[in-house]
This record gives structure tokens, sequence and C-alpha cells, in this order.
């Protein structure tokens, strides 16, 4: 007995609408209007959702006809979709949340075409690994591991069904990248600018000038009173002129980040 093709298949379809920022990855005749899927027998509302482009990540609440699903529910046409993006700053814990609860301590692991944003983010305070060769699922496999939301523009990434939290960044620019990650994701609060190593992301201490002679120039040493090392790395940092030029253009970008004196 033969099996009948998907082309002698009935088509179905289901109206789709997805919200805010989830239309940056619909072409423009979807993005903001409700559309017809159509489809072949009765696939999961989050196999169509990635279908449409969409990554599972980036959603957090899916309506069909009204009622709060979960990615396993499956489609047999005729239904209404709504998709909402991930709410951060809502708790929608009586409906059905389609990923676990937002990492309040926001730790990150950046892909490898990421670097300088990975040093801005540390910049910031922020707990951010980064390595160039790093592959997709060392990528994953380090997020999952360690409790780390994945930053990456590599869609096929956050499509991965393992992965739980990714933010798929939308411009090229790592100064722009790193404004929209701390609105995206509203860093602001928990911003602690200047504790972390930009290059390797270790945390960094106060150290006694006594113990830095013949590590640091003897002038330095002379001219500063405060120097702080790298617990990991050992590099050595204190508030010269770059510094200060550092401090404008973060509170610039971060008003409401806590700066230590």
């Amino acid at each position: 007995m033969s099996v009948p093709s998907s082309h002698s298949r009935p088509v179905r379809h289901a109206e789709f609408r997805f919200y805010e920022e989830l239309n940056d990855f619909l072409p423009g005749s979807r993005r903001k209007v409700s559309f017809a899927y159509r489809f072949h027998g009765t696939p999961s509302v989050r196999d169509a959702i990635q279908a449409l482009g969409v990554p599972h990540t980036a959603v957090d609440l899916v309506l069909v006809d009204g009622r709060s699903v979960d990615f396993g529910h499956r489609l047999s046409g005729g239904e209404h979709v709504s998709v909402y993006p991930v709410f951060e700053r809502l708790d929608i814990s009586p409906l059905v949340r389609l990923r676990p609860e937002p990492l309040r301590d926001s730790r990150f692991v950046a892909d490898g075409h990421l670097g300088r944003l990975a040093h801005y983010l540390r910049m910031l305070g922020f707990d951010t690994l980064h390595e160039p060769g790093w592959d997709k699922n060392s990528l994953i496999e380090t997020a999952l591991g360690e409790g780390r939301v994945i930053l990456t523009r590599d869609l096929g990434v956050l499509k991965q069904s393992r992965v739980t939290h990714g933010y798929w960044l939308r411009h090229q620019q790592p100064l722009e990248q790193l404004k929209e990650v701390v609105g995206a994701l509203d860093l602001g609060r928990q911003a602690r600018p200047f504790t972390r190593c930009m290059e390797c992301n270790g945390l960094l201490r106060p150290v006694d000038r006594e113990r830095l002679a013949g590590r640091v120039d003897a002038s330095i040493l002379q001219r500063f009173d405060a120097f702080r090392e790298c617990a990991d790395c050992s590099r050595v940092f204190w508030k010269g002129s770059h510094y200060r030029r550092m401090l404008q253009w973060v509170r610039s970008l971060v008003p409401a980040a806590r700066v230590e004196p």
C-alpha cells in the first residue's frame, strides 16, 4: 500500500500574527499583520513558528484561538495564532510560559564573531564568555551548562531545540549591538562597570601599590594611589585619563549603572 505524498494530502491553513520585535524575523509583507500559514498534516506550534523564520527562544507566549498553549500543541487548520516575544519585564505566570523563567543574573556567551561586543559587556561588569574558535555545539553546551544567554547573529543557533535562552542581534556594529542588548534585556540597573577584565572576563580586585613594584612603571605608581588587578590574568588597572573618557561614555550609555567610587 503506497503512502500518500504531501501533494495528495489536504492543504490546511492557520492565521498567524506576530507581535513587537518578533516582526524583525519576518519579511516585510508579514510584519504587524495577520497572514495565512499553509501546511500539511498537524505540525506543532513550535515547528510552524520556526518554519516561518522565528526562533523559539524569542517567543514567550502563544495564544491559539485566545487560549495559551505550549510549543507541542498541534495545529489542525482554521486556528488563529498570536505569538508574543519574551516578557523580561512582565510576569505572565498564570499563562503557559514557553521557556524557563528569564535569567535575572544576566550571564552571557557570545559567538565567535562578537568579540568586541563581549569586551564591551565585560566593561559594564557582565560575565561574558567568548572564544573565537567555538563551534555551534560548544556555544550551546556552554550556555546550557552554565546558565548563560547566547548572543548570536546566527538564527540557526537559536532554532536548536536544546537552546532555552538566547538573543539574536539585529545590528552589525559592536557599539550598536551593545546598546541593543542593554535595551532589549533591560540590563541598565544590573551593570557594574569596571569590575571585570575586558580581556579575560576575570573579576578585578584591589591591590596594594607596594605589590606592583616591577610590574607597573614607577612613574605610574607615583601618580596614582588606587590600583586593581585581574584575579585571573593579573593585568593591572588604574584610573588614568582613559578611565575618565570611558566613565563618561558608560554614563551616557547606561545612566542607571552603579559605578563604584
